[in-house]
């Protein structure tokens, strides 16, 4: 059985997902301060999104809460 680690999992910056959405990278921030859109910090304290996550959202397809 094979697990993929996080780390494996392809990363994207504010900037490409910004460009994803045609929208400026300080929206994406935005959006993960509320809550829309995982981020996970850089060593450097840098924010990372899930490229799964970030083209669910794009497709329109409603992102899995834990509740």
């Amino acid at each position: 059985m094979t697990t993929r680690s996080p780390e494996a999992e392809p990363l994207l910056t504010p900037a490409e997902v910004a460009t994803m959405f045609r929208v400026d990278p300080k929206t994406v921030t935005r959006w993960a301060k509320a809550g829309k859109l995982t981020s996970i910090r850089t060593l450097g304290g840098h924010r990372r999104y899930r490229e799964a996550e970030v083209r669910a959202l794009l497709a329109g397809i409603p992102a899995q809460r834990n509740a």
